[in-house]
């Protein structure tokens, strides 16, 4: 089984973290856990020497993080309820991780993807594929296309029994298939209490790949989470990956900041960009 770091609670909050990423990531917070989780989260960095804390804060929420050494690398406004701004805040113990790499690359892929700015075509599905929910039957199939797609992750995709249980909770997958074989796959993570999706985990398997299948996959799961009420659709992508980026900006989503060197993913710790757009 590949690494992946530990979730855990603090309060009403959920927290990652391990070595695998090097980090503390606040998956959720409970504005009743403030400020106490903050000094909780400064111990645990230093008993395990991880070298960044990030997550998502409400705006309201701020003034503690700032008073605490975090800054803003990131924002999605009117993400809470459709109300409220969402604030990726950061805190470094290590000033170098805070220095990107290849920054002037970054900033090139940028601007390309610029081009692609609400520019989505209505992408369709060959003959003999098709597109339709996953199931927790379709675990293993889907948890083997996630390891032949990604050499490292940061959440455990690659065991069958947490996809199981991601689907009884709150992510529904999608797929791709091409008789019984699934070829690509995505997932919304929804949270009902905010009204907000991330969308993530997009995978091709190298046998199908340009095709449109991520577009595609986007488009369907934004009348799904459209249907269900969710009213901000978002995503962390890496930030060095055009294509990713460009089906982003094609599809209308905005650019909402980049965090740096911040997630493991396909072997390595990248930045991510933030985007979003109100469904």
């Amino acid at each position: 089984m590949k690494p992946t770091d530990s979730v855990t609670t603090y309060g009403k909050s959920i927290l990652q973290h391990g070595p695998f990423n090097n980090r503390i990531y606040f998956m959720t917070l409970a504005p009743d856990d403030l400020p106490g989780i903050i000094r909780y989260a400064d111990d645990l960095a230093e008993k395990e020497g991880y070298t960044k804390i990030v997550g998502k804060v409400p705006l309201s929420s701020a003034e503690h993080f700032f008073h605490a050494g975090y800054i803003i690398e990131a924002s999605i406004p009117a993400f809470y309820q459709g109300r409220e701004k969402a604030v990726f805040m950061a805190k470094y113990t290590n000033p170098a991780r805070r220095e990107i790499n290849g920054s002037d690359k970054q900033t090139e892929m940028l601007a390309a993807v610029q081009n692609h700015t609400a520019h989505r075509k209505d992408g369709y599905l060959s003959e003999g594929f098709a597109l339709r929910p996953a199931q927790t039957d379709d675990a293993d199939n889907l948890a083997a296309l996630f390891q032949r797609v990604f050499p490292t992750y940061p959440f455990p995709i690659f065991d069958p029994e947490y996809l199981k249980k991601s689907m009884q909770d709150n992510v529904r997958y999608f797929l791709i298939m091409h008789g019984e074989k699934i070829t690509a796959a995505a997932a919304c993570e929804v949270d009902e209490v905010s009204l907000t999706a991330e969308m993530t985990d997009f995978a091709a398997d190298p046998l199908y790949r340009g095709r449109g299948f991520a577009g595609i996959l986007l488009s369907e799961m934004e009348k799904a989470m459209k249907r269900e009420g969710i009213i901000t659709g978002y995503t962390i992508a890496r930030s060095i990956s055009l294509p990713m980026n460009a089906v982003f900006a094609g599809a209308g989503y905005r650019f909402g900041g980049m965090l740096p060197n911040n997630t493991s993913i396909s072997g390595a710790i990248e930045s991510m960009n933030i985007w979003y757009k109100k469904l």
